[in-house]
């Protein structure tokens, strides 16, 4: 039925490579591609069935153009680093295909996030004929998904939202990041910001910090405000939410680890000398620490990624609180993509933001956040593909 190209074959691109495969119906015909070939070629021979390979610089927009001819996909699912998003949607317009990430652009020089460059795109791919899926990953995409969804069946209106990213899992190792360590420092060590009454309010990085006991027997953990970037989205495709917040939990040592490697400036992004050649801090630290993808047969325990959201019911009467939510178990992950579960949460709807476009149920020009969508049938396809959720109704909110 479809013909798709998957760009990128680190964790993620190996849980889109598996699960793609395994939806024969819909992605007939699929082709993975990175920079380092013999990585999709690793991939490949862990799949049931047989998939094509190519090597590709995502960065350099004619490779992937000349890529894409070759390949003739239907679309593009980009799982390759945040600052190659706008290359690859180039690539898509000049040639004709569809596109979808998981993550939005953030340039290599600045560690700063936001969907204005790709929201600029919205009139080329319009005029084009062609749609752009931006954000179909857990936190931002099954999280955007979960407040349409509660928005649609729960409530008139919605006053306050909270994301809550937990990942209970240990991989017994003394510091490792559970994706792209480049990306995760960038994100952590950067200052938090909410959304509240019409504007953003800034704070230090980790400064504002919570406790939520997780369901499961996940039990308490912390909890630290960070700048999250559905929080952009949600907040303009909803502006009657009052505040909108996003939370993750790390651990102690995890984060006296960052600490001593931000004294001694190891997660700068700002190029220094040494030996006569310019290097960038943060990407000599990721070449020292453990590959993600590596962590998969290491680590134990669960995730539990949900939005606890506040506001006026359907019909009327008092306020609710709303708590949907999934909980994945990273040995069950390896089991079956030889992945863990921060890889396989965003993989796994990466496809079914990719089947949604295949069948038609989500094809329309432009581009677009997963919020503006039906969020039925891809809250179906998560029961279906191995991402179950779960809802209840809480006695208290979260403050």
């Amino acid at each position: 039925m479809a013909n798709v190209l998957i760009v990128g074959a680190g964790g993620v691109g190996q849980v889109v490579a598996h699960k793609c495969a395994q939806v024969e119906e819909v992605f007939e015909n699929i082709t993975l591609a990175s920079r380092t070939k013999s990585k999709c070629d690793k991939i490949a021979d862990m799949l049931p069935r047989k998939i094509n390979t190519a090597e590709v610089d995502a960065d350099n927009v004619s490779e992937m153009v000349a890529l894409i001819e070759k390949v003739k996909p239907d679309m593009v699912i980009n799982v390759a680093l945040p600052y190659q998003d706008l290359h690859i949607m180039d690539a898509c317009l000049e040639t004709g295909v569809h596109y979808l990430d998981t993550a939005n652009y953030e340039p290599p020089e600045e560690a700063k996030f936001e969907y204005s460059w790709q929201w600029a795109y919205q009139d080329k791919f319009e005029k084009a004929g062609l749609m752009a899926l931006l954000g179909s990953g857990f936190d931002p995409g099954v999280t955007s998904v979960f407040t349409a969804y509660a928005k649609k069946h729960h409530f008139d209106r919605i006053k306050t939202l909270d994301i809550l990213d937990c990942n209970a899992g240990d991989h017994g190792l003394p510091f490792a990041t559970n994706f792209n360590p480049e990306i995760n420092i960038r994100e952590i060590t950067a200052n938090g910001r909410y959304w509240e009454n019409g504007q953003w309010v800034t704070t230090k990085p980790m400064e504002e910090k919570r406790v939520f006991e997780f369901p499961e027997g996940i039990g308490e953990k912390d909890l630290y405000l960070l700048y999250h970037e559905e929080l952009e989205s949600l907040s303009k495709h909803y502006p009657e939410i009052e505040r909108a917040r996003f939370w993750m939990t790390f651990g102690a040592s995890y984060l006296k680890h960052l600490e001593v490697l931000q004294n001694v400036g190891m997660t700068s992004i700002e190029p220094i000398e040494f030996q006569g050649q310019q290097i960038v801090p943060i990407q000599f630290l990721k070449a020292l620490l453990p590959d993600p993808a590596s962590l998969g047969p290491l680590t134990k325990g669960k995730t539990c990624i949900g939005n606890i959201i506040k506001g006026t019911p359907q019909g009327g009467g008092e306020d609710k609180i709303y708590y949907v939510y999934n909980i994945c178990d990273h040995q069950e992950c390896f089991k079956e993509v030889q992945s863990q579960a921060i890889s396989y949460t965003t993989g796994v709807p990466a496809m079914i933001g990719a089947k949604m476009m295949m069948e038609g149920k989500w094809m329309k020009p432009g581009v677009w956040n997963m919020e503006q969508l039906d969020p039925d049938p891809f809250m179906d396809d998560l029961n279906k593909y191995g991402l179950p959720w779960q809802e209840t109704w809480l006695d208290k909110p979260f403050v």
